[in-house]
């Protein structure tokens, strides 16, 4: 399935797309099934039957009415309040060697906080005291079932899903200490969408291509097979000392081609446009902005 969020008055609601459209999942149906983006992440990977069941259902006798034109929607972020956001740094080969860092023989984890999470097509501030922005394209991977020292043959039977996602960062500020922290987190620092896809539909996670667009021109183009630490990797590692929740987001690492690790440097400006894409996960786009 493709999951989604969407705007309305009343807030976020949960959508799946179809071919039809937009379901929205609150219109009349099952009673078992999660009808808002914070009922889903209570259940994970336990909502997967009765939401797709509901999707049959609608698509077989549903009305019109049940159903959206994804065009005049303005989508949220697929996971709105992640229980917890952690990154994988340093995860690919190559992204490694173009930064002149050593490659990491652990996974080198951090995290970020919800005040990071934007929507598609969401305004990124860029705060005019600091100016070494970067882009930086992830496979996001959204937890659906409790985990607690998993092993790594296990760890994928954990995982609800996939987004696309982008670690903007800060250059200098992650750099003046020890901890990345500073640079990583800024307000809507963690833009992903526009879909969740469910693990059953997204493939192989270890065989996505991934490409970053700035203003139309593609900068990053690799794949998940680059990872230093695989998925089913970093979902045990982590696991192995924090217990993970469904809900909860890791955010695995990006590949070569971002700005940290080019000769000349030219970092993201107010009026640029950066558009991330992984596997089959559609194209996650956002502007940035000036801020304060």
């Amino acid at each position: 399935m493709i999951l989604l969020t969407y705007q309305t008055p009343k807030g976020l609601k949960l959508g799946v797309k179809t071919d039809r459209g937009v379901l929205d999942i609150a219109a009349p149906g099952h009673t078992d099934t999660p009808v808002t983006p914070d009922a889903l992440y209570r259940m994970g990977s336990a909502a997967v039957a009765p939401l797709a069941a509901r999707v049959d259902e609608a698509l077989e006798r549903g009305a019109a009415e049940w159903f959206h034109d994804e065009s005049r929607l303005r989508l949220g972020p697929p996971v709105p309040n992640p229980g917890k956001i952690l990154c994988i740094g340093l995860n690919y080969l190559r992204h490694a060697q173009e930064s002149g860092m050593a490659v990491p023989t652990t996974p080198v984890l951090f995290s970020k906080f919800n005040n990071a999470i934007a929507g598609p097509g969401e305004d990124i501030p860029l705060p005019a005291h600091a100016e070494e922005y970067d882009y930086e394209a992830e496979l996001v991977v959204v937890i659906g079932r409790r985990a607690k020292e998993v092993s790594e043959a296990e760890a994928l039977d954990y995982v609800l899903g996939y987004c696309n996602g982008n670690d903007v960062s800060e250059r200098q500020l992650q750099m003046l200490t020890g901890q990345w922290l500073l640079g990583k987190t800024l307000d809507k620092f963690m833009p992903l969408g526009p879909y969740l896809v469910t693990a059953n539909e997204a493939g192989d996670p270890q065989e996505m291509r991934m490409r970053c667009w700035l203003n139309g021109e593609l900068r990053q183009d690799s794949s998940t097979s680059d990872m230093i630490f695989s998925v089913a990797e970093v979902v045990s590692y982590a696991s192995r000392y924090l217990t993970l929740e469904p809900g909860d987001i890791i955010s695995t690492g990006t590949p070569e081609g971002v700005i940290f690790g080019m000769k000349e440097r030219v970092w993201m400006r107010p009026g640029d446009e950066a558009t991330v894409e992984v596997g089959n996960l559609g194209q996650l786009s956002n502007r940035m902005v000036e801020g304060r």
